[in-house]
């Protein structure tokens, strides 16, 4: 445990100099890293920790973190005792009246400690005896009894009353009152459960399901597997066991799971408890409380105890230490409440954070069409039309002001563009300009009171499921289980009420865009909100918790998390490491080239993609290449266009017959679908004695989180540089916003729009270079072909593990020696 030093303003604990949880011994870079980490935990600050793939940055992030989790908590427990001793000092007694009180407050703590230990002892052995029966006896599909079907009550399309609510979905206050029995809200204290202690907690996020379990299979190789309190959140789509639900619900589980156990004929959802029934789902927080487990496990869990994974998960993460959950469940406020995460003195690990404030812009970027805006001012035709005379007059004001926002809006998106008479495609605007033109009578309507009530009264999914009502009767179908079944796609109000939302935004955070297309020959008018600052929807997580660290293979340029993510944090609560590779120095070679074969520079600008002589030099080049390097190749290109180009150009001059002499070659499919089998055929093809040759595209499926390790790459090539199109009107309006705060932040030097834009390029090429060094025994050499690769302003935005080892050649024949001696060195070995 890390030293406990006193000092003025309480316990602080000192960075250990080992870590004995780590389970081998540990590399000088990962000995750093844990260090780092615990010390930016400790300090409570905001950390960017860099640490190249294949260098056990998972397990240093576990090992480093639950250390201090581990102090944290024998420090907390002396601090209370500390606290105790002193409230009882007011009474004036002895000594040893006073250590004998503490001694049995202490041991009261202890025994509160052991209690929980038992509990979750004994949840392990039920595992264990559910897991024997589960193996002796053959599975048995679980058969859902059908319900019959009955007469649909048009009651239950009527808007909730409850308004100035809030609570998870459209609940009655029943079915609220009984989850928050079950979510352990507000409940009576039972004989047999002690109160539930909160406790400090590390939260750890990344970007899928996938990489979280493996997570747990990082944590099982550490002794504190079996010791710590563990729970994978996600969401109903991952853990919903309810299979004849998710037949009748493609695509729209959320609502049904939320109308199902909102029912109000009471028939409810089988696999969550009913009220007197608590102790089912405080076994299920126990089993996963028991042993670490990931979320195919905990829907395993499910199905043996015949109880919802999805609420049961959300039961344990009061008593948790370590919860695991996919970026979308961190990054949304309403997601983050809905599970109630509370972050309040909490540790945040994001890892493969390196796309961070890409994924945090997408999240709050959202779009309207037209199509959706007329859909809805249908359904509320229909809707009112129908439900008028039943209509509490509240609601009937609601809907008249939510109808003549849409109206306006549809309206303004008939007329746009033409009242300028240019006949543009695409515009830009603020939110407050978009109101503007709505015109006076809209922008008279408080859009929060609208937005509110779409919220409260959940008159979006009535207002849908009514409307799919009427379509069955018109289908004369009466089998309304089949046709629910069909349902695919959200009801259009919830679409109206995110941009709602939007719109409420600060007007300097974001922008409107407006484009016109065609569908079967009618003109489609999408208006797509764009978010520019992603540090207001990011500054809760830093302002709540007590610690975030963003954890990636290759984070630079690391600047771009400081301006957009951080702006407000001071220096003294950031801070950043970068750690080196493991592997030996020979096993790794980096160089840039500036020149082809021919004595032609080297510089694939967009300007340049078509000339023939630049395809020339640059096919001669990677002939060349292939000559030397072993097994796979894998090259890199700016875009699929360029892809194209060069095909075309090669396939004229000879030189793809030529590469597919020296090995075999393969190209990524734009089609996600056909990428595992183009990998499947490029790994079968690279056995001995051959070889093969794999394009790929910067920034597309195999540019990220696929690894090229070993024979799979000897080599990886990295064409030009990939800025983004500069016409594209979103990229000009980020450009401008970064440039706006600067300027107002008194910045000078640089143009932080140009800073950005090159940034994001190198954060792409960054991301394909990482592919080929996936782990310690691992070699490759790293080519990177373009002039523009030896400029200091471009190597420093290198991962610092590569502009370290950066060989720039003065000539093609320079790096060909070069190269040709690191690849010699290992055949001779």
């Amino acid at each position: 445990m890390g030293d406990v030093e006193k000092q003025e303003d309480g316990l602080v604990l000192a960075t250990p100099e080992s870590f004995p949880v780590f389970p081998y011994v540990p590399y000088p870079i990962q000995l750093d890293l844990m260090k780092n980490l615990y010390t930016a935990i400790e300090a409570k600050r905001v950390a960017i920790i860099e640490s190249p793939t294949g260098t056990g940055k998972t397990l240093s992030l576990l090992c480093g973190s639950l250390t201090w989790l581990k102090d944290e908590k024998a420090r907390a427990q002396n601090g209370e005792l500390l606290h105790f001793r002193a409230s009882l000092k007011l009474d004036d007694e002895p000594a040893w009246v006073l250590d004998q009180t503490v001694a049995r407050h202490k041991k009261a703590l202890e025994a509160k400690e052991e209690e929980l230990k038992a509990r979750l002892e004994e949840a392990r052995r039920k595992e264990e005896r559910l897991r024997r029966v589960e193996t002796e006896r053959a599975k048995k599909k679980r058969k859902i009894e059908e319900s019959v079907l009955e007469d649909v009550d048009e009651d239950e399309f009527l808007p909730d009353d409850n308004l100035g609510g809030g609570g998870d979905g459209a609940m009655l206050p029943q079915t609220k009152a009984l989850l928050d029995k079950l979510m352990g809200k507000n409940r009576r204290h039972l004989d047999v459960e002690m109160e539930e202690p909160a406790c400090t907690k590390i939260y750890y996020t990344s970007r899928t399901h996938s990489q979280l379990s493996q997570l747990v299979g990082e944590l099982r190789k550490t002794p504190l597997y079996e010791t710590t309190r563990v729970v994978a959140l996600g969401s109903r789509k991952n853990l919903c066991i309810n299979h004849e639900l998710r037949k009748q619900a493609v695509g729209e589980l959320d609502e049904a799971c939320r109308e199902l156990i909102n029912d109000k004929k009471g028939k409810g959802c089988p696999f969550l408890p009913s009220q007197d029934e608590e102790s089912k789902m405080l076994d299920f927080r126990d089993h996963v409380l028991a042993a670490p487990k990931d979320i195919e496990d905990l829907v395993t869990l499910g199905e043996e105890l015949k109880t919802c994974p999805y609420y049961g998960s959300r039961r344990a993460i009061k008593q948790s230490e370590l919860v695991t959950l996919p970026y979308n469940l961190l990054l949304q406020k309403s997601a983050r409440e809905a599970l109630d995460i509370d972050l309040k003195g909490q540790v945040v690990i994001v890892d493969e954070a390196h796309n961070l404030i890409d994924t945090v812009l997408g999240i709050h970027s959202l779009t309207l069409s037209t199509t959706t805006l007329q859909s809805c001012l249908g359904q509320l035709a229909i809707y009112v039309t129908k439900f008028r005379k039943r209509l509490a007059s509240k609601h009937l004001v609601h809907l008249k002001r939510l109808v003549a926002f849409l109206a306006a809006l549809d309206k303004f998106c008939l007329e746009w563009p033409t009242a300028d008479g240019k006949g543009k495609t695409e515009e830009m605007m603020t939110a407050a300009a978009v109101i503007r033109a709505l015109g006076q009578k809209v922008e008279g309507i408080n859009l929060l009171e609208i937005e509110q009530y779409l919220k409260e009264s959940k008159i979006a999914r009535k207002i849908s499921g009514y409307n799919d009502k009427v379509a069955e009767d018109k289908e004369k179908n009466g089998n309304l289980k089949a046709a629910k079944g069909r349902r695919t796609a959200n009801p259009p109000l919830h679409a109206v009420e995110a941009f709602l939302m939007a719109l409420m935004n600060n007007d300097d955070d974001g922008r409107v865009h407006i484009s016109k297309s065609s569908n079967d020959g009618k003109d489609v008018v999408t208006l797509r909100y764009q978010l520019l600052n992603p540090s207001h929807h990011f500054r809760d997580i830093v302002d709540e918790a007590r610690a975030v660290v963003l954890a990636g293979g290759t984070m630079e340029p690391i600047s771009d998390f400081r301006t957009q993510l951080f702006p407000q944090l001071g220096e003294n609560r950031f801070g950043n490491f970068s750690c080196g590779h493991v592997i030996a120095k020979e096993n790794l070679t980096a160089v840039a080239i500036s020149m082809g074969p021919k004595g032609g520079e080297l510089s694939f600008k967009f300007s340049s993609r078509g000339d023939k002589a630049m395809a020339e030099e640059l096919g001669q080049a990677l002939l060349n290449l292939l000559s030397l390097v072993p097994d796979g190749m894998v090259v890199f290109v700016p875009s699929y266009a360029f892809l194209n180009q060069i095909k075309e150009a090669w396939s004229k001059d000879g030189t793809l017959a030529k590469m597919a002499a020296k090995k075999k070659v393969f190209y990524e499919p734009q089609e996600t679908g056909n990428v595992e089998e183009v990998l499947r055929e490029y790994a079968a093809a690279i056995q001995p004695p051959g070889g093969a040759l794999l394009f790929a595209v910067v920034g597309a499926k195999l540019s990220e989180g696929l690894n090229f390790s070993d024979s799979l790459a000897r080599a990886v090539v990295v064409v030009g540089l990939p800025y983004a199109n500069l016409g594209s009107v979103e990229l000009k309006e980020r450009m401008k916003y970064v440039r706006d705060v600067a300027l107002s932040a008194g910045g000078a030097g640089r143009d932080a729009g140009l800073e950005l834009y090159e940034n994001l390029c190198m954060k792409a090429v960054n991301q394909s270079i990482g592919r080929a060094i996936r782990h310690k025994n691992d070699w490759a050499a790293l080519i990177l072909l373009d002039k523009r690769y030896a400029s200091p302003g471009i190597r420093g935005k290198l991962p610092r593990w590569i502009d370290q080892e950066l060989h720039v050649a003065d000539s093609f024949g320079a790096a060909v020696k070069h190269l040709g001696a690191f690849y010699r060195g290992k055949r001779s070995r």
